[in-house]
């Protein structure tokens, strides 16, 4: 990535950030366009035929239309604006009609927002299957064809794990759930960002991700929907009705049905802005320069003593997405030493996938270290310079 990204990114002056599977850096555009809002255009969405509102109207709406052929899908009214993919995964758990012995499938590799929801069906009757990945966090198609029933009405699970980094295959697990007659629902929290998503291929029925972990305001994020209609609001008020009167009400059409009250109309326009900027990127050119530098921070973390890394070493498989430990230290440790050392920013803990991290019995968790476009070799450099002294200790 040249001068000019890592320009947009004032913060990176001062500290290697290596935490994007968190939250990634707001690049100056995005913060821009949010800016924008406030400044020039204030107003309320679908509320007012002022040329304020009217123009916030349209961009909120353009927003949706942005992240809609970002993502492959036939128009706007698919793509739902949410806070997170949280709230999009919710969204979908409690806007569908479940009956008691219907059946959940979802697998061990999963963040807590992709199996609590699960956890709250479960209590109501919904049976619960749980598919195990390899130690690598590698999938077996056969194992979904085993684990899914005539009872299972949905299959939940992530592109790529937020720990390892491995990607798991959507499309052949798509291909199955079609054939048994179940939902495929889809955690792309980790996978939007980095590679070109397309709905239509991956032939899944709900996409969620977050718009923090790609370049977007916090408090944004989306929930995909290939039949709308089929899903149930979870919120009802002002802006989702077409009609209402004292015996009844029509629900308005489109993602506005499904967006109660006044939502983040900044956040909303912002993570429009960050979707114009992955696009002048070019995604498959993000994706071959992340591959590049994920080779280097793998092979090197793997040439360290007392260093031990968690997931696949195929790069088919995975991402720059990097568990680790150093022989003896809390995770904590690492991350605090490095901060303190180099000024450089990981994660450090379970990162909210504690069934998971019991699986690899890894009770402390791990350090992760995430990386994005605006990364660079010589960072990664570093980090493993950082990472080697410590360990050494």
């Amino acid at each position: 990535m040249n001068k000019k990204i890592r320009a947009d990114f004032p913060v990176l002056e001062h500290v290697i950030y290596l935490d994007s599977a968190a939250t990634s850096l707001t690049p100056e555009p995005v913060v821009e366009a949010v800016a924008g809002y406030y400044r020039e255009y204030n107003a309320n969405v679908g509320r007012g035929v002022y040329r304020l509102s009217q123009l916030a109207t349209q961009n909120y709406k353009e927003a949706h239309q942005k992240v809609a052929e970002f993502i492959g899908a036939k128009h706007e009214g698919e793509v739902i604006f949410t806070k997170n993919t949280t709230e999009a995964i919710n969204m979908a758990a409690n806007g569908l009609a479940w009956q008691r012995g219907d059946e959940v499938v979802t697998t061990l590799l999963e963040h807590h927002s992709n199996f609590l929801p699960w956890f709250k069906a479960h209590e109501k009757g919904v049976n619960l299957r749980i598919v195990k990945p390899d130690l690598d966090g590698v999938f077996e198609v056969a194992d979904f064809e085993a684990a899914i029933s005539d009872s299972t009405r949905l299959v939940a699970v992530t592109h790529i794990s937020n720990v390892l980094g491995t990607i798991s295959p959507i499309k052949e697990l798509a291909t199955v759930c079609n054939e048994k007659g179940a939902l495929l629902l889809v955690d792309a929290a980790q996978s939007a960002p980095h590679i070109r998503i397309d709905v239509a291929e991956l032939g899944c029925d709900f996409i969620a991700f977050s718009g923090h972990k790609m370049l977007g305001p916090t408090g944004t994020g989306v929930l995909w929907v290939k039949e709308p209609d089929k899903m149930e609001p979870t919120l009802f008020g002002g802006g989702m009705i077409k009609e209402v009167a004292v015996d009844g009400y029509e629900l308005a059409a489109g993602y506005e049905r499904f967006e109660a009250g006044t939502p983040n109309i900044a956040g909303g326009i912002g993570l429009g802005r960050a979707v114009d900027y992955l696009e002048d990127v070019g995604m498959d050119v993000l994706g071959t320069y992340e591959e590049r530098l994920a080779k280097r921070l793998m092979d090197g973390l793997q040439e360290l003593e007392n260093v031990h890394v968690y997931g696949s070493t195929k790069p088919s498989e995975r991402i720059g997405v990097v568990s680790f430990n150093i022989v003896g230290m809390n995770p904590h440790d690492v991350a605090l030493q490095l901060d303190k050392d180099s000024d450089i920013a990981v994660r450090s803990g379970h990162h909210c996938c504690m069934p998971l991290m019991n699986y690899l019995g890894l009770k402390d968790g791990t350090v992760r270290v995430s990386l994005y476009l605006y990364n660079t070799e010589e960072e990664v450099d570093k980090f493993l310079v950082s990472v080697e002294t410590i360990a050494k200790k």
